[in-house]
């Protein structure tokens, strides 16, 4: 099981990011939450993704960008084991989580998605009232402290206590769009999690709400890291410290598609100054 108490905050003095051409990236400023090696994924033994080397920080939004079958969702799914539950996923490489073996046999999966916490693309809110919504995991977990601060807290975490402190027993399905998405938000800040996930979040959403969430995001990387798949790229350039640009690699075969990772670094260098050509093609739209 991982154990937050347990983890030891290593020494940063010494890491750093590499992109694949051997060029040093911005340093990072906080210790690594992930550190990736190798990762490579299989659908019934079919690669869907190769050979990712990254190291993802603390307190940090770290943005996956690329065109739609990259890995960057399948790359996502592996950081709180989602693709456990995929028959015929397999995983090679590594992924450590505060340094500890996140695939090691002896942790536990359910634990990883406590303290991994995943916000999909489209709300997907309980069909129950917007207080059982948000209850329904500290109960499921067993989470003691008074049940209504629970909710009250991680409401008021997802910026949307004020607009439902009064329906609370309402149905959730009664909400608007991005008020959904909120809650979808506050029901995985409810379990207290150190890491929240969140697979294009707005793709669903109109430019006020999404701008609701983008807000949202870089209030909670106070507390919290974050990692976004998104496939809007002034998203990513609005929110993110760090991006991570994927392709799909035709060269294996007719019919094989390969995510590879091409550049991660700072942001801003990502969109203003990239080491590879590939990365400024897609960032300035002339592929997609």
């Amino acid at each position: 099981m991982v154990n937050r108490e347990q983890v030891v905050t290593p020494d940063i003095s010494s890491l750093r990011v590499v992109t694949p051409e051997g060029r040093v990236a911005a340093a990072p400023t906080t210790a690594a939450v992930f550190e990736i090696d190798g990762l490579g994924v299989s659908y019934g033994g079919k690669q869907a993704v190769q050979d990712v080397t990254a190291d993802l920080y603390r307190n940090e939004i770290t943005a996956f960008i690329g065109p739609s079958g990259c890995g960057k969702s399948t790359i996502l799914r592996c950081l709180n084991r989602m693709n456990d539950l995929v028959i015929g996923a397999t995983v090679e490489g590594s992924i450590r989580y505060h340094g500890q073996d996140l695939y090691d046999a002896k942790v536990d999966a359910v634990e990883v998605r406590k303290r991994i916490g995943m916000v999909f693309q489209k709300p997907n809110p309980f069909p129950k009232s917007i207080f059982d919504n948000i209850a329904f995991g500290p109960k499921v977990l067993g989470m003691k402290g008074d049940m209504h601060e629970i909710v009250e807290r991680a409401l008021r975490r997802a910026a949307l206590w004020d607009e439902v402190k009064d329906r609370l027993k309402t149905n959730a399905f009664g909400m608007s769009g991005g008020q959904q998405q909120r809650l979808c938000i506050a029901r995985c800040l409810a379990v207290d999690p150190d890491v929240i996930l969140m697979d294009e979040p707005c793709s669903a959403l109109d430019p006020i709400s999404t701008g609701k969430i983008e807000d949202l995001m870089i209030e909670l990387k106070r507390d919290y890291s974050i990692v976004i798949v998104t496939h809007n790229m002034q998203q990513a350039a609005r929110v993110s410290d760090r991006t991570a640009f994927f392709i799909v690699d035709l060269s294996a075969g007719e019919g094989n598609r390969i995510g590879r990772l091409v550049e991660y670094d700072a942001t801003e260098r990502i969109f203003t100054n990239p080491s590879d050509s590939r990365t400024e093609d897609y960032v300035t739209g002339k592929v997609g």
